[in-house]
């Protein structure tokens, strides 16, 4: 894919479009939060807003000049690929980077030079993560794309901030990631912030409910995501009458159901990974509980509609884009993808995709010099309002997505989306 000019005045016009930028820019709050959900903005202004502006590198390595030798352009990525339970979504994620490789390289590589993409497995132990952004280093990538698991990301992420390695996140929807302001980095898929905003506007606002019980996973995907979704219910006025965890791999969850039967909720909030959400919704019925289901971006996969069932109907969660739009290059994405690898891509996949193709394009536009393509890939116009696959991608001054959520409802057992109903006024 080729990033001209022109689709750059298109995207943008585009763009200022969607924000009602016509003659007079109306600034965002951060992070998109809508004004009703700025924390503490019933009360007080903040002073200063620290997110508001562009952390700046002002290092050396843009005099550098790209090797005369080279007989690949190396892009390396690290995800969880073996030995872990997200081992299905890393797969998914190299497999969409594989595919905006290999369309590149059928259209010339980089100046008749093949790109060549470089796995390193993310196998979730503390402090390998940095071993692997280092040995890419020693490999000599350009950039990389990685990961999904919040603790390793961030840890890999600061690694690239010593070895001043271009990172291109496309699966860790952790909003404290872009909030170190390492300027080195830029994800393509949005946070839990707008994954929770949508959610708390539906649950509470949309379908009226009150008292709502979470169950989440005992692990930092579960705590920063409810968190999100807690403060975003708390500024609303409904303080969760519940919140319970439940350790990755545990397949009895009576203990919770129980404590979530007590506190008497009219629905549930589920946080975690497909198996064992589907796992605790089945022993929910099983138990008589016949509350409305809510959940995270992960329950939207075909492992927790095989697991759950007919017992999944009605359940709605959020995701970061929507696969059934027909958007040319999405419907085209679709298919080859399915034909390539033979199954259906996944959210990571299609952000993985997308977040391979800003890397090509930085280099098509910088040249192959870290220091400048960091300086493209985080530049506030050259890849705002970026045309990709999963939607028009939107940063704010983090370099965080903030580009549009979808939800969805499972109905005669699949997956229906629609776009989160617009925020209504408080009661």
């Amino acid at each position: 894919m080729k990033f001209t000019r022109f689709t750059l005045v298109s995207t943008l016009v585009i763009l200022f479009s969607v924000l009602g930028l016509s003659g007079q820019e109306k600034k965002l709050n951060y992070g998109n939060t809508v004004d009703e959900q700025v924390p503490y903005g019933r009360f007080q202004k903040a002073h200063k807003n620290f997110f508001d502006d562009n952390q700046l590198f002002t290092g050396a390595g843009r005099e550098k000049v790209p090797p005369a030798d080279l007989t690949e352009v190396r892009i390396g990525l690290l995800g969880p690929l073996e030995g872990t339970i997200l081992a299905p979504q890393g797969n998914q994620m190299l497999q969409g980077a594989m595919l905006a490789m290999e369309e590149a390289n059928e259209k010339g590589g980089y100046n008749g030079i093949p790109f060549r993409i470089l796995p390193h497995n993310d196998v979730g132990l503390w402090g390998a993560a940095a071993n692997e952004v280092v040995k890419m280093d020693d490999e000599k990538v350009w950039a990389f794309i990685g990961t999904i698991d919040d603790i390793n990301t961030h840890v890999a992420l600061r690694v690239a901030l010593k070895l001043e390695l271009p990172m291109v996140n496309t699966g860790d929807p952790d909003p404290t990631l872009t909030e170190t302001r390492i300027p080195w980095m830029i994800r393509c898929i949005a946070d839990d912030r707008q994954s929770s905003y949508a959610l708390v506007n539906y649950v509470y606002r949309q379908k009226g409910h009150s008292r709502i019980a979470v169950l989440r996973a005992n692990n930092r995907y579960g705590r920063v995501g409810i968190m999100e979704f807690r403060d975003a219910a708390l500024r609303d006025g409904y303080p969760l009458v519940l919140e319970i965890r439940y350790d990755d791999g545990e397949t009895s969850f009576t203990t919770q159901i129980e404590r979530m039967i007590n506190s008497s909720p009219d629905a549930v909030v589920l946080w975690g990974n497909a198996k064992e959400t589907a796992l605790i919704l089945l022993q929910m019925r099983k138990m008589g509980m016949k509350q409305p289901v809510y959940g995270c971006d992960r329950l939207m996969s075909p492992l927790f509609l095989e697991i759950a069932g007919k017992e999944a109907e009605g359940v709605v969660t959020t995701c970061q884009y929507n696969p059934t739009l027909d958007m040319p290059k999405l419907v085209a994405f679709n298919k080859n993808y399915e034909k390539r690898f033979g199954l259906e891509p996944d959210v990571f996949a299609a952000h993985a995709y997308d977040g391979m193709n800003i890397i090509i394009d930085a280099i098509h536009i910088a040249g192959l010099n870290r220091a400048l393509m960091r300086d493209v890939m985080t530049d506030m116009k050259t890849f705002q309002g970026y045309p990709g696959i999963t939607g028009e991608i939107i940063f704010d001054a983090s370099w965080n997505d903030i580009g549009s959520i979808w939800m969805t409802e499972v109905r005669d057992g699949k997956f229906v989306f629609f776009p989160p109903p617009p925020l209504i006024s408080e009661k």
